[in-house]
C-alpha cells in the first residue's frame, strides 16, 4: 500500500532582490523588490496570446480588438462608470475637498484619478507564483514609493502641480553641483523636468511639489552627492525608479 501526495506546482516565477529596510519598528532587516524588467506592451501580450495557443484569431485582429476595447473602457470611465474586468476593477475617483455645496469642481483642487482593485481571480493568482530571491541588491540607494498626495496614488499616476512624497534608501538630495536634484524624465521623450526646493529632504523621505509637465509617462530620477556623512561625493549618484508614472 502506498500513499499518493498531490503537490500543486507553481506555474509562474518572479525574481526579486533584497533591499535594506528603513522602516522603524519592523522585524526584518530587508524588503524584497521585483527585478526591474521592461513592461509588456499590447503587442507583446497579443503575440504571447497567439504563440502560446488558446487564441484562434489573427495577431493583427487581436491588437486591433484590444485597442478598441481599452478605448471604449476609457470612454465609459470618463462618464463616471467603474469597470469590472474579472481580474480587477477600475473606478474614477475625485480628490480634494469642497468648501460648500455650491462650489464648482476645479481640476487643480479636485483632481480626478483612476484606481485599481484586484478581484478574487487575481488574488488567487498569488498562490501560483514562486518568488526567487536573487540576493542583495546594489544598496547605493533606491526609490521605493512615489505618492501623489492629492490622489493617494502610489507608483501609478500624478496630477498637475501636485505635492509628492518619495520614500526610499539613501535618497537625500544634496551636493554642490548644479545638476543635483529631483527629476522627472519622460520615457521615450525628451522632457527632463527638475522639481523645485524640497519641503523635506532626508535619507529615506523627500517631499516636494511636482513642477508641471506635458502628459506622458515618466521615471523619477534622483541626482545627488549624498554620502551619508558630512562630505559630498565627488561624482553624482543617479538613482532611477523601477516604476513609471503616468500624467
Amino acid at each position: 500500500m502506498s500513499d499518493v501526495y498531490q503537490v500543486k506546482e507553481k506555474m509562474h516565477k518572479m525574481r526579486a532582490k533584497l533591499y535594506p529596510s528603513y522602516l522603524p519598528g519592523t522585524e526584518g532587516a530587508y524588503i524584497a523588490r521585483t527585478l526591474n524588467e521592461a513592461a509588456v506592451t499590447i503587442e507583446d501580450i497579443c503575440a504571447s496570446m497567439k504563440n502560446r495557443g488558446g487564441f484562434d484569431g489573427s495577431y493583427e485582429e487581436a491588437v486591433k480588438t484590444l485597442r478598441h476595447f481599452l478605448k471604449e473602457m476609457m470612454y465609459q470611465l470618463a462618464d463616471g462608470f467603474s469597470a469590472s474586468l474579472d481580474y480587477f476593477t477600475v473606478h474614477p475617483n475625485i480628490g480634494g475637498t469642497f468648501t460648500s455645496e455650491n462650489e464648482a469642481h476645479d481640476h487643480k483642487k479636485h483632481p480626478i484619478s483612476f484606481r485599481f482593485q484586484a478581484l478574487k481571480l487575481m488574488r488567487d493568482l498569488r498562490d501560483d507564483i514562486e518568488v526567487i530571491i536573487d540576493g542583495l541588491a546594489d544598496t547605493k540607494g533606491y526609490i521605493m514609493d512615489f505618492t501623489d498626495v492629492s490622489s493617494g496614488a502610489v507608483n501609478e499616476t500624478f496630477n498637475q502641480m501636485g505635492m509628492f512624497i518619495i520614500t526610499g534608501y539613501k535618497i537625500k538630495v544634496e551636493g554642490d553641483r548644479p545638476d543635483v536634484g529631483v527629476y522627472f524624465e519622460q520615457v521615450g521623450g525628451t522632457q527632463k523636468i527638475k522639481a523645485g526646493k524640497l519641503a523635506e529632504n532626508t535619507s529615506s523621505k523627500l517631499v516636494g511639489m511636482w513642477p508641471g509637465s506635458p502628459n506622458g509617462t515618466y521615471k523619477v530620477v534622483l541626482k545627488t552627492q549624498y554620502a551619508g556623512s558630512g562630505k559630498f561625493l565627488k561624482d553624482l549618484r543617479v538613482i532611477e525608479s523601477s516604476f513609471t508614472l503616468t500624467k
